[in-house]
């Protein structure tokens, strides 16, 4: 697996963006689905957008950074999708990346990474995902990427092994 390459830290502005979207993981795990969440901020500093997982009816492909792309397709004019941010409690798979690019959305800040969850599955014992675990500039290159944050890692972390049974 690659790592996160070319990602930079998320800044001080971010983290409340971010500590929204480890709440709405959290309100995902309640809701019996996988812990992640995501928002989206428009090039003017609004939240015009934003969703948990909602995977556990059947179809995988609910992440809310998918969402996120789908909405912004529907909502935004081209030039708004270019100006606007996508914070997200995980780091984009490789379906959500193409999505958010295809879409032309800007910027991407993440709380955990990609190469984190693997990790802690790995730890866990747990099975590898159906998809090859590329990080986000794997898939979109073009796309300014932040993140992990290190100030969360512990609490999403915590949210995953939840989700996995495992005592934290």
């Amino acid at each position: 697996m690659t790592g996160s390459a070319a990602s930079a830290t998320p800044t001080p502005d971010d983290l409340p963006y971010l500590r929204r979207c480890v709440d709405l993981a959290r309100e995902a795990l309640d809701a019996g689905d996988e812990p992640f969440g995501s928002l989206l901020l428009d090039g003017g500093g609004a939240v015009v957008f934003e969703d948990r997982n909602r995977v556990s009816g059947g179809d995988a492909t609910r992440h809310p950074e998918f969402e996120i792309a789908r909405w912004a397709a529907d909502h935004l004019a081209p030039g708004d999708r270019a100006r606007a941010t996508v914070y997200t409690s995980g780091e984009h798979c490789a379906m959500c990346s193409a999505a958010h690019a295809w879409v032309g959305l800007d910027r991407i800040v993440y709380a955990a990474s990609t190469e984190q969850l693997v990790a802690w599955h790995a730890e866990w014992g747990l099975p590898a995902a159906p998809v090859a675990p590329l990080p986000i500039t794997a898939v979109a290159p073009g796309i300014p990427v932040a993140g992990p944050e290190p100030s969360l890692a512990d609490e999403v972390r915590a949210l995953h092994a939840r989700a996995a049974g495992i005592p934290v």
